[in-house]
Parts: structure tokens; sequence; C-alpha cells
């Protein structure tokens, strides 16, 4: 028998109580805490939060008004309109007057924690966009038992959480260090001295397809299983195609041009339909057409982007690029070599996400174990 089994039979033997929400919590608006400017600044001392996916938006420098949550004085921000909630121990700024700040009636920051994971399995995503704490949420029921069993359920989920967060930082620091010795390999494979190799334009080495794309309106799309692609990847499904075969895409507009936080060039196999935010290239060998993959990813295209509010790579400049050029038997062995080398990338980066599931998935199911207990009248009965 595990420790809060052992606790459930001496302090609840008949059962746990289920209390509303609102029973248990009190909550506060963030009138007097929700921040003037938006000028934020890193240098800045003050959080500003949201409930939301984001949580921190920035950092301010008023000085009043500031929520003043601690490790000691807990609190949780809801979201009025999402139902999303954080936890938070440090002092803060509110952005949103949709923001709730839940804290416990009975001033136990413990009562409140146990709460929190109580929270997570509820599982309410609203329908209409309508405050949702006094109305709907509060009344939410869940078990209540004595803060002995509240205080040891807590400690279990928190060293669960903790050692969570770790695994998924050491994951993420595995992957970093895989995509630093990847570039590093590219980059060495990619570089020529002068005169080692001819150059010549990409206009000169791909076939450029672009006259053939067709965009669709999200409204005019029928929906289907042909990857419907754009300057960054699939948009949509779709019935119909107007490609079909391997073929390069390279962004044709977009911030991603300069910011490069996702590739600007990628391959594409089979059907496929592309609307006029891609130029499509045509190559005559797989290692031609993955070769110029890696070399586009790989260089500063900022000589050939025009437009600085919206950077675009229009097909004469994108035709202009130019590329070294070396035989095709060399060309095979540094695809060869990167092939190898994004596969095993590319298998921790898909891996990660798979294990963080899993861990996930195992959390969630020690969480609700936790957090069954019978009700009284099942007990009587």
């Amino acid at each position: 028998m595990s420790r809060i089994d052992e606790l459930i039979a001496e302090h609840c033997p008949d059962g746990v109580e289920l209390k509303e929400l609102g029973e248990l919590l009190d909550y506060e608006q963030p009138g007097k805490y929700l921040v003037d400017s938006t000028d934020y600044d890193d240098s800045y001392t003050t959080p500003v939060l949201t409930a939301g996916q984001t949580f921190i938006l920035g950092y301010t420098n008023e000085t009043d008004g500031i929520y003043p949550a601690s490790p000691e004085d807990p609190v949780i921000i809801f979201d009025d309109f999402t139902t999303a909630f954080k936890w938070v121990d440090f002092p803060f700024k509110a952005k949103s007057s949709a923001m709730k700040m839940i804290t416990p009636r009975s001033k136990n920051s413990e009562s409140l924690r146990y709460a929190y994971y109580a929270m997570q399995t509820i599982g309410y995503e609203p329908q209409d966009h309508a405050r949702q704490w006094i109305g709907t949420y509060s009344k939410f029921r869940i078990p209540a038992p004595p803060s002995k069993v509240q205080h040891e359920i807590v400690k279990v989920l928190d060293t669960f959480t903790k050692l969570e967060a770790e695994l998924e930082a050491e994951l993420e620091a595995e992957l970093e260090a895989r995509r630093r010795q990847y570039n590093y390999y590219r980059d060495q494979l990619l570089s020529f001295e002068d005169g080692e190799v001819e150059w010549k334009t990409l206009g000169e080495l791909a076939e450029n397809l672009d006259s053939k794309r067709k965009p669709i309106t999200s409204g005019l799309r029928d929906t289907g299983d042909i990857p419907y692609y754009g300057a960054s990847g699939i948009v949509d499904y779709v019935k119909d195609y107007i490609f079909d075969g391997d073929f390069l895409l390279v962004s044709e507009d977009g911030a991603n041009l300069l910011a490069r936080s996702t590739p600007i060039a990628f391959s594409v196999s089979g059907k496929s339909w592309v609307n006029n935010h891609a130029h499509v290239l045509k190559f005559e060998t797989y290692a031609e057409r993955r070769y110029v993959e890696y070399y586009l990813n790989s260089i500063d295209l900022t000589p050939y982007i025009s437009g600085a509010a919206q950077p675009k790579l229009n097909q004469k400049n994108l035709n202009g690029i130019k590329v070294p050029n070396p035989s095709p038997e060399e060309k095979g062995y540094i695809v060869a070599i990167l092939d190898t080398f994004d596969a095993l990338t590319n298998s921790i980066s898909e891996g990660l996400p798979r294990e963080i599931a899993l861990r996930q998935k195992q959390y969630e199911y020690y969480r609700e174990l936790l957090l069954s207990f019978p009700k009284p009248e099942d007990v009587a009965a």
C-alpha cells in the first residue's frame, strides 16, 4: 500500500466529497494590475503575463499595480474566455482584462496547488466567446480530500513535473547539439576554394515551372488528401493536383526569407498543388535537386531579396543565384553524406516530440490515478 493509500484509508475511509471550484477558490479581477504601455523591453524587470501559450509577453518598467505573487503566496492566472490557466509565483503585471487571479479560500498555497492539478483534468473547451469562470468553470467539481492527502498528492505531482521538465531540457539540448554538428558538416562540404569548381546560376541548373502554379483561396478549395503548398510548406490538403513528380520548392515571399526559422528550400514528391508563394524547380536527378536544396538552405540570400516590409525573392533573382557546380559524382557524394546527417537529425527531431508526448501521457495517467477517489455514496453502497 502506498503512502497516499494509507492516508486515504486513515483520513477518508468513507470516500471523498466533490466540491465546486467556486467553493474552494476565490477570484480577483485584474483591473488595478493591467499594464498601461506595451513598450516592452528585456532590460526591464517586471514581466507582463497572459494565461495563454505565450505566457510572458514582455517586460515593463511600470512600478504601480504589480501583483505581488511569490513562492509563499502564489496565484493561478485564468483566461476568462479560453479557460487557459498558468501557475505564477513571482510578481507581474497583467495584459488582458479577461484574466482572473485565482487564489485559495483557505489561504493555503498547497490547497491552491492541489486545485491547479485537479483543474488540469477537467478538459473543458468553451464553445462561445463569453466569460467562463463565474457561469461555468467555477461550477466544475473536483475531489476535496483532507489536507494531508492533498499534501502527498502535490508532492508526487510536483516531483513528476520537475522530472518531466528536466527530461525535456535534456532532449532539446541533444537535438540542438545534433543540429550544430549537421550544420558544421554541411558548411564544410559546400565550401569550395577559388577555382576549385565552376559556378553556374540556378537558372542554368534547374527548369523553372512557376508558370504552372495556381493559387486557390481557402473558401474555394475542395478538401482531399493531396498537399497544397505555400512558401513554408503544406498549407492545406486538396482533391486535385498540378504537379506529379519530384520538385524543389523555394519560398518566394514572407518574413522567413530573412528570419530563416524554417528551410526556405524543401523537396516534395508525388502529386501536389503549389500556390504562387513558392517557386517550383525541376532537376534531372535526385542528387542535383538535393544538392541545390542543401546549398540554398546554407547561404545568405539577402543580396537576392527585395522589399523590407514584405521580403520577396522574385523569379529573376532566384534564377540569378550562383551555385558551385562540382561533378555529378561529387554532388552524389556530398548529398549521400548530408542525407545521412539529415536523417540522424530528423530522427531525433521526430523522436523528441514523440518522447515528450509519451512522458506527458504517463504524467496524465498518474495524475488521473492520484486524483481519483471513491465518492461517499460509492463507499456506502
